[in-house]
């Protein structure tokens, strides 16, 4: 009986401390001067190349990928000196629940007006403006532009060497994306909805390829 008693207070005080954490929103600011032109660099594999997302509402979550359209990266010898990278809006992807009915109507309702309005913003974007080192890692600070707006954001990210190939990666990044006019669902637009909302943070991470 003790045992039992004793599991469950473990399991209570671990439910306790999930439901606690709150995850961090990288901030926006107003977006930044673009210092190096690197908008006809193209010398990423879009093929080896994606955007994961996941999104989180009352009692569950999907994941899934955008693709990258185009991108570039541009280095020297010190390393990443900046980068542009274009997103497929159109190719949003729920990957939680590939292969079933439910995926298909979540891909929609994520491009349909009232989430990310691919019809009429096909297209987001990342321009690096200025690569820092925090903590031994990368600290990238560059424009994310989603739908109308276009903020500076910071985010922690590596780049390495795999055979010739240059390989930038983010770590995982939270964003608010209520920051860039995407109303559904969002608290910060709308009251009463209750346990129907969806959170604003989005978790984004990507990794980013070189043609070899």
């Amino acid at each position: 009986m003790k045992k039992i008693i004793l599991s469950l207070v473990v399991v209570a005080s671990i439910l306790t401390a999930c439901k606690g954490e709150k995850k961090e929103q990288v901030e926006t600011e107003k977006a930044k001067v673009v210092d190096v032109n690197v908008a006809d660099l193209d010398n990423v594999n879009i093929a080896e190349s994606v955007l994961n997302w996941k999104g989180t509402k009352p009692g569950g979550a999907h994941n899934g990928t955008v693709s990258i359209q185009k991108g570039g990266l541009l280095l020297n010898d010190n390393g990443l000196v900046g980068g542009q990278f274009t997103f497929d809006m159109n190719s949003i992807k729920n990957l939680d629940m590939a292969g079933e009915e439910g995926a298909a109507k979540i891909e929609g309702h994520l491009k349909a007006a009232d989430f990310f309005d691919v019809a009429t913003y096909p297209t987001s974007k990342f321009v690096i403006t200025k690569v820092g080192e925090e903590n031994g890692k990368l600290a990238v600070t560059g424009n994310l532009q989603i739908k109308d707006v276009t903020k500076s954001i910071t985010i922690p990210a590596m780049i390495s060497m795999e055979n010739g190939v240059t390989v930038f990666k983010s770590e995982t990044f939270n964003i608010n994306r209520a920051d860039f006019n995407v109303k559904y669902g969002s608290k910060s637009f709308f009251d009463n909805l209750k346990d129907k909302f969806i959170d604003d943070l989005i978790e984004m991470s990507f990794e980013v390829k070189t043609k070899a």
